[in-house]
C-alpha cells in the first residue's frame, strides 16, 4: 500500500503595523485557502493600535502552530519583510510574502503551489500574479498591469515587475536572501527578491490571473502602477534622478552575492555598470543596448533610454 505524498508547506511572511482596519480580512482570506499546510509568521513593526491584540485573538482561536508571533526589527516595511526570509528558524518548503490589508483569493497559495512543485528543488523559483485592485471599502476598481514579456535579470536590473503581496519561493531562492542578508539597504523587499533570484539563475513564473485583492488606499507604500497618471508618476521619479538612486542601491546590493550570480548575470552586470559609467552619450547608450537591459512595453522602453541619454540611469 503507498501513501499519498505530503503537500508541501508554506511559511506565510506577514509583517504588520497599525493595520487593525483592514488585518482582520486578510486573516480571514488565509484561513480560507485550499491549500492548508501554512503557518503565519506575522512580524509586527511596533504597531500602536489594536494589531497584536488581534493577532494573540486568532493564535488562540488558531492555535500556536499556525500563528507565530515576532517583533519587527522597527526599520519599516521591506527590512521587515527581510528580517522574515532571512531568519532560519522559519522552516518551510515555500515561503509567501503577506501585506496586512489585502484579501487572498482562495486558491492563491494552492496555485502557487502547483507551479512551485514542479520546479527541481535545487533550483531557485519564484512566483508572482496580477492582483485584483479594490478600493478601501473593497469596491473592484480594475486590474493590475499586464506585464507580457518574459522575466529576467535583465529586466529586474531596471523594473520591478512583481508585487511582493503575490510572491511565493522556495527554499533555494530563500538561500539566496539568505546569504545577502537583511542589514543591508533595498528600495523595496519585493524587487530585490525578483532581482536575486533571476541573477543567481532561477527560474519566474508570471501569473496573468490575479491571485488577491490588491486595497488601494492611502496607506500603501507603493500602490499600483495601472493608469497614465500612475505611469507618468514613475516618469518623473526617473527623469529627476530617483532611478539612478536606486540603481545605485540594487547594485551595491548585489554585490552581496555577486558570486551566486550565473556567469552571463555577472557579465550582463559588469556590463550595465560599464555603460553607466560612461561619460560620453554615444558610447553610453551603447554600452546600454550591449548589455540587453529592457523594460516591459515600448514607451517604457523609450523613458529607460531617454534616462540613459540623460545620465538619470
Amino acid at each position: 500500500m503507498t501513501t499519498a505524498p505530503q503537500a508541501s508547506t508554506v511559511a506565510i511572511l506577514l509583517c504588520t503595523r497599525n493595520g487593525e482596519a483592514f488585518l482582520g480580512q486578510q486573516l480571514d482570506s488565509f484561513a480560507a485557502q485550499t491549500h492548508a499546510v501554512w503557518t503565519v509568521w506575522a512580524s509586527d513593526d511596533g504597531s500602536t493600535d489594536q494589531t497584536m491584540a488581534m493577532l494573540e485573538q486568532r493564535r488562540a482561536a488558531w492555535g500556536p502552530d499556525k500563528l507565530k508571533i515576532l517583533r519587527g526589527p522597527g526599520r519599516g516595511s521591506s527590512p521587515n519583510f527581510l528580517s522574515l526570509a532571512c531568519n532560519d528558524t522559519i522552516q518551510a518548503d515555500y515561503f509567501s510574502y503577506a501585506d496586512q490589508d489585502d484579501i487572498w483569493h482562495a486558491d492563491k497559495l494552492a496555485r502557487a503551489v502547483a507551479w512551485l512543485d514542479t520546479v527541481p528543488k535545487s533550483k531557485p523559483a519564484l512566483y508572482f500574479s496580477r492582483t485584483a485592485l479594490v478600493d478601501e471599502a473593497g469596491r473592484d476598481i480594475g486590474l493590475s498591469r499586464l506585464f507580457t514579456k518574459q522575466p529576467g535579470f535583465q529586466n529586474a536590473l531596471v523594473q520591478n515587475i512583481g508585487g511582493g503581496n503575490t510572491m511565493v519561493f522556495n527554499q533555494a531562492a530563500r538561500a539566496i536572501l539568505r546569504a545577502a542578508g537583511n542589514d543591508m539597504e533595498v528600495v523595496v523587499h519585493d524587487w530585490w527578491t525578483y532581482m536575486a533570484v533571476t541573477g543567481a539563475g532561477g527560474v519566474v513564473f508570471s501569473d496573468s490571473a490575479p491571485s488577491l485583492q490588491y486595497r488601494q488606499h492611502s496607506g500603501n507604500q507603493i500602490g499600483s502602477n495601472l493608469g497614465l497618471r500612475a505611469r507618468l508618476f514613475r516618469a518623473g521619479l526617473l527623469f529627476e534622478g530617483r532611478f539612478k538612486l536606486w540603481t545605485d542601491i540594487n547594485l551595491k546590493a548585489l554585490l552581496r552575492i555577486e558570486s551566486r550570480l550565473t556567469p552571463k548575470n555577472q557579465q550582463i552586470l559588469a556590463d550595465f555598470n560599464a555603460a553607466r559609467a560612461q561619460k560620453g552619450l554615444i558610447p553610453r547608450l551603447i554600452g546600454v543596448a550591449r548589455s540587453g537591459i529592457y523594460r516591459q512595453s515600448f514607451i517604457d522602453n523609450v523613458g529607460l533610454y531617454l534616462a540613459a541619454a540623460l545620465n538619470r540611469l
